[in-house]
Parts: C-alpha cells; sequence; structure tokens
C-alpha cells in the first residue's frame, strides 16, 4: 500500500474519528513548540470506538526540528461522553466522541530525534497533559560524542529535564546506567568513532531522513 500523505492520513483520522478539529492538538515533540505534527507511515487505521489511529510502517511524527520514529505509531485521543443523538456504525446510539490527544505510542526500533541529541529504544510513550517523553528497553542517548544508556529515559519536552535510570543498581554491576564523555572536544554529530574508547558504548545511527516531496 502506497503511504498516504500526511494532510490525507491527518484528513482521516479528523473525519472518521470525528475529532472536532483536535488532531493531534497539543502535542509538543519539539520543546517550547506550537508547530503543528505532521505525520507519515506505510499504512493508517482508524479505531473509531477507541478514538485510536494506528500507524504501522516506518511511521514518523515529525514537529518543527524533532522526530519520532518507529515501526509503529499508536495516537491515543481522549474518550468523551457521546454527543446528544449520535450514532455508531451499527446505527446504534452510542458513537464514541474523540476529544484533544491523550498520548502517543511508539513501537519497534524507536529514534527521538533533535539537532541536539539522538535517542534510541525500542518503546516509548508520549504523555500529552505532562509534555513528556518515556523510552525504555535498550536505551542509548548521543549528544555528540557523548554516550549515556540506560533502560529507561523520561524526557520533559517542555522543560528539556530528562532522567536516566536502570534496572541494575550497585556499585560494579553490568547494566547499570553508563555516560561516556569526551571533555574539550568538538560535539558536533554522532561520530561511529565515539564508541572505539568506550567499551563498545556506541552512538545510535538514525535512519536517514525521508527526502521531503514537492
Amino acid at each position: 500500500m502506497r503511504r498516504p500523505s500526511a494532510p490525507l492520513a491527518l484528513g482521516l483520522l479528523l473525519g472518521v474519528c470525528a475529532l472536532g478539529g483536535a488532531g493531534v492538538a497539543g502535542a509538543q515533540l519539539a520543546p517550547q513548540s506550537n508547530a503543528p505534527v505532521d505525520i507519515t507511515a506505510d499504512q493508517l487505521d482508524v479505531q473509531n470506538q477507541k478514538c485510536l489511529a494506528i500507524y504501522t510502517g516506518d511511521a514518523e511524527a515529525l514537529q518543527d526540528t524533532s522526530r519520532l520514529r518507529a515501526n509503529t505509531i499508536n495516537i491515543y485521543n481522549k474518550t468523551l461522553p457521546p454527543r446528544p443523538g449520535a450514532q455508531n456504525t451499527s446505527g446504534e446510539p452510542g458513537s464514541a466522541n474523540c476529544g484533544q490527544l491523550d498520548r502517543m505510542e511508539a513501537d519497534g526500533q524507536v529514534y527521538y530525534v533533535t539537532p541536539n541529541e539522538v535517542v534510541k529504544g525500542d518503546h516509548a510513550i508520549y504523555t500529552a497533559d505532562d509534555k513528556t517523553i518515556i523510552v525504555t528497553g535498550d536505551v542509548v542517548v548521543a549528544q555528540g560524542k557523548n554516550v549515556s544508556a540506560g533502560t529507561k529515559l523520561v524526557i520533559n519536552t517542555d522543560t528539556g529535564v530528562a532522567t536516566m535510570a536502570s534496572n541494575v543498581t550497585g556499585r560494579g554491576k553490568a547494566g547499570r546506567v553508563r555516560t561516556v564523555v569526551y571533555p574539550n572536544q568538538s560535539q558536533t554529530g554522532a561520530a561511529a568513532k565515539s564508541g572505539e574508547k568506550s567499551g563498545g558504548l556506541k552512538p545510535p545511527v538514525p535512519p536517514p531522513a525521508r527526502p521531503q516531496s514537492g
């Protein structure tokens, strides 16, 4: 199936889910940005009763200069009480009334990319109310040549504050939170050589950017 354009995908989401113009309003993938969120994928499936849109196949959510990439991105909008007189697809009353964005979930080869860093993980959840991204799994963060690793990363996209954690604790144990820092060196670009002297801890390499269609 051909990849739907962002306007088509958002149009389907707005029309089928009857979001009343809400769409993904309130999403803040980029720090302190009110730019629109542009979502692309190979396929879009909408589950009206769950206020859920499922983007599969190289899914990508772009806002300003920040990107969230994954195999699958699920967008959940808040479920509101049914509108008076509303009908579902079978003609019975009780059709879902979907409101503002609740959360976005990304699964499989997750990358969160900003101009200053690249974050890699297995699963990510963005919660609109608190503007927080939680990345879990094999989590690696690269900022220039500096690299950190753990099993859980919490990012507040409003303040820019981030916390890395691990499910392993105790001095000398493998798998604890680990950071390799290159002091007094240029931090431009996540160079592949940055892992050569860090015991194999290498920065993630995000997928190449898709060419922008005219």
